[in-house]
């Protein structure tokens, strides 16, 4: 007779296995253990054979049925079930293993090593915040262009440009790493860029005019905020590093003796030790600020945690205070330094160097690893000079374009 849902609940265990049969080869195995196992008894190529279809109560009566007449089927064609639910499963896990998420974090841990650390920070930031959440369980095989247009469309619609251009960035790097790996036959990321959404014009990166500057620096003097905020901008305007760069200086990489701050590689955009002449003005802010955080590796130690730098936004939150908010930004230093350089007549090479940018002729960047140092030191210092007489009102020195 065929099985009930009664019978089943109400089969007990016994000192010795025992077997309760449904139909069509379908029987539950009852352990004295208390454990309740389906089990289907079929031939194939003349041989007995059993299939473990799973558990009873988790498979029910009505399910376990549905899969003896799938298993039934695949035995009537020669298909042995066993060996189909071996390869499923092995497929099943395979396409797991190949998730977004996977061949993400796998592309990560492999860049990492190879980038600055704010690179490997923010990459991992756009991860976690966008991509993952939008695309990380999708098997890398399923996805497809039109998938992914649909998920950066989401993000400009949210207005957030950066964001969508960076993820179309990261979305063509990792899928590129999937398809050299051998993880997927085609790049859904490629093109992007054809259908993205017009950004609005936006100066990232704006600096006063010359004429502008000596109320700026006065500004800045002036200031009453947070001494190492202050002091961070003054030595922005004074090095002409990147504000990352700055925010995560180490007192260990500062050679007073000489005047120089060593920037490793490790922390750099452009993948190579930065040289950073020190101006008679730079020593002197950070011997100042030796007081406050010299027991700390950072110079900028946070305020609540001194093992962490100040937050990236301090910087241009207090230039926004000051009333220079759309008008002035930290990395707009960098800015102002080169177009004041470019127009006194200094060397372009030492300017470049200054400002730590790659070199767009490949071949020449291999070959010139000149740092032009001490040129640069005397370049530095005139623009340190400069900007206390802008500050102070006194009298301009003009350049000496001998020497430029």
């Amino acid at each position: 007779m065929a099985l009930t849902d009664t019978a089943l609940r109400q089969a007990k265990p016994k000192e010795k296995p025992y077997k309760l049969g449904d139909s069509q080869g379908l029987f539950l195995d009852v352990r004295p253990g208390g454990s309740k196992l389906w089990r289907l008894k079929y031939r194939l190529a003349g041989k007995e054979k059993l299939y473990a279809i799973g558990t009873y109560p988790e498979i029910s009566l009505s399910a376990a049925r549905t899969e003896r007449d799938r298993a039934r089927k695949l035995v009537a064609i020669g298909i042995d079930p066993v060996h189909e639910r071996k390869e499923r499963d092995r497929v099943q896990a395979s396409t797991a293993e190949n998730t977004f998420e996977a061949l993400a974090n796998e592309w990560l841990a492999y860049n990492a090593p190879r980038w600055a650390k704010s690179t490997a920070y923010k990459a991992n930031l756009y991860l976690q915040n966008e991509l993952i959440p939008g695309l990380g369980t999708r098997p890398v095989t399923h996805i497809t262009r039109p998938e992914l247009v649909d998920f950066l469309r989401r993000i400009e619609r949210r207005e957030t440009f950066d964001v969508a251009k960076k993820c179309r960035q990261w979305l063509n790097q990792i899928f590129r790493f999937g398809l050299a790996k051998g993880a997927l036959h085609l790049n859904p990321a490629t093109d992007l860029d054809v259908v993205a959404a017009p950004a609005p014009h936006v100066q990232h990166h704006p600096f006063v005019p010359i004429a502008e500057l000596p109320g700026l620096l006065a500004a800045i003097r002036d200031y009453r905020g947070n001494y190492l905020t202050k002091a961070a901008i003054r030595l922005l305007m004074l090095t002409a590093v990147r504000p990352g760069e700055l925010r995560n200086a180490l007192w260990s990489e500062f050679d007073f003796d000489n005047a120089v701050w060593t920037i490793p590689l490790e922390r750099m955009k452009m993948r190579r030790p930065h040289l950073v002449p020190l101006s008679h003005q730079a020593v002197t802010i950070l011997r100042e600020l030796q007081p406050f955080t010299g027991r700390f590796d950072l110079v900028f130690a946070g305020r609540n945690d001194p093992k962490r730098p100040m937050s990236e936004n301090t910087i241009n939150k207090c230039l926004a205070d000051l009333g220079y908010k759309g008008r002035q930004t930290g990395h707009g230093f960098r800015h102002m330094l080169s177009t004041e350089l470019n127009g006194k007549g200094y060397n372009k090479d030492w300017i470049e160097r200054q400002l730590a940018h790659g070199d767009n002729d490949e071949i020449r960047a291999t070959y010139n690893h000149a740092h032009y140092l001490e040129q640069r030191r005397g370049m530095m210092q005139w623009w340190a000079d400069y900007l206390e007489q802008l500050e102070t009102g006194s009298n301009v020195v003009p350049v000496d374009f001998a020497r430029a």
